[in-house]
């Protein structure tokens, strides 16, 4: 009698694997589908060609675009401020939160005042950054720090009121420096929320950058666009607008890749890669 084998039950990384392959497959679909959408309304006239051109025009026009110096200059313009903007803003997020967050009496002083600012929209600073600045780099470099300022804030203070008090009073007990504390204890628990507060701030000054330049004449891609509506190239309106969704797409993927390498010990981040 002949024994039989079986195979062993697919693991549950193999399933993961496959779940997020298949996910990617449906994602591609539905992204042909959209773009065929897109080409298709319009030239069935369903939408005037005046103001969504079908999208092999779009890629037209930014093939046209990728062969000019002007883009060039303008993406790395739009890149050079969104990043100068989220340093400064993560910077200084990290600083004021870990302050704040450790001293208790200045934590309950700021708190009514940081729920006052936090809210007020970034595009309401426009008056007051165009005053100061009129069309110079640091009039849209105002409203991307200003905005991403709280998203790392926030974080970070959440990130500090987590950290274990028994630890904490067990650092102070050995009459840990303060500098000694932040490094041994509050960090390393506080250093997920930054993450966070780093990827969100990465989305929220892209489109600060892009607003600033679009709305107060800065250089960048945002001022083409401006510059492109107002002289009627809508193809290459619609094209530059596209540039700016892919640069999104590859600063959030470039946000979760550095979050994932500096976490690559917690818990969650070791979840994700068995």
């Amino acid at each position: 009698m002949s024994a039989t084998t079986t195979a062993p039950p697919p693991t549950t990384s193999g399933r993961a694997r496959r779940w997020q392959g298949g996910a990617a497959s449906r994602g591609l679909l539905g992204l042909g589908l959209f773009l065929l959408v897109l080409e298709l309304v319009p030239r069935t006239g369903l939408v005037n060609q005046a103001y969504l051109p079908p999208f092999s025009a779009m890629v037209s026009a930014l093939a046209d675009q990728l062969a000019t110096g002007a883009f060039w200059t303008a993406l790395l313009e739009t890149i050079r401020g969104w990043a100068l903007g989220l340093s400064i803003a993560t910077i200084a997020g990290v600083t004021v939160g870990v302050i704040i967050g450790s001293i208790a009496w200045l934590r309950d002083a700021t708190a009514s005042t940081i729920e006052f600012l936090r809210p007020i929209p970034s595009v309401a600073l426009i008056p007051l950054a165009v005053l100061l600045f009129g069309t110079d780099m640091r009039a849209t470099l105002i409203l991307v720090v200003y905005a991403s300022f709280w998203q790392v804030l926030v974080q970070v203070l959440y990130g500090v009121q987590d950290v274990d008090p028994v630890a904490q009073e067990t650092a102070k007990s050995y009459r840990f420096s303060l500098l000694t504390q932040v490094r041994t204890v509050i960090w390393p628990t506080a250093l997920p929320y930054v993450m966070t507060g780093f990827r969100l701030a990465a989305s929220v000054a892209l489109i600060l950058e892009i607003t600033g330049e679009l709305i107060i004449g800065t250089p960048g891609l945002g001022r083409q666009i401006g510059i492109a509506q107002s002289s009627g190239a809508v193809e290459i309106m619609y094209a530059l607008v596209i540039v700016t969704g892919l640069l999104g797409v590859a600063m959030n993927v470039l946000a979760r890749t550095a979050e994932k390498r500096v976490l690559r010990w917690h818990p969650s981040v070791r979840r994700e890669n068995p």
